[in-house]
């Protein structure tokens, strides 16, 4: 099985900044693509940021230039820096990974439980 942990939410004014962390742990055999969705009341879960093992990243428009999301392949670990936060970033932030847990399985995908980020003065 994989376990996957986030930590790093809280309360923080409009303009401040926080940064989310990830980390998949348990039988792991390979990690591919990482990524933060978020979910705020009433609305879809939604994309923030992905990172493939490479290195390569995609963001939805309403945060690029002000999200940066990064990776530790050796701790199976990735990061959300937020900068510039606006009330419309307030949600329960998930991080999603996708492991292979052997040489012969396919990729199965994991959910962690998710982080509340509030933006409010």
């Amino acid at each position: 099985q994989v376990q996957v942990v986030e930590s790093g939410g809280g309360l923080v004014q409009p303009g401040g900044s926080l940064t989310l962390s990830c980390a998949a742990s348990g039988t792991i055999f390979v990690v591919g693509v990482m990524g933060w969705y978020r979910q705020a009341p009433g609305k879809q879960r939604e994309l923030v940021a992905t990172i493939f093992s490479t290195g390569t990243t995609n963001y939805a428009d309403s945060v690029k230039g002000r999200f940066t999301i990064s990776r530790d392949n050796t701790k199976n670990t990735i990061y959300l820096q937020m900068s510039s936060l606006k009330p419309e970033d307030t949600a329960v932030y998930y991080c999603n990974v996708d492991v292979k847990e052997s040489f012969y399985s396919t990729y199965n995908d994991y959910w962690g439980q998710g982080t509340q980020v509030t933006v409010s003065s």
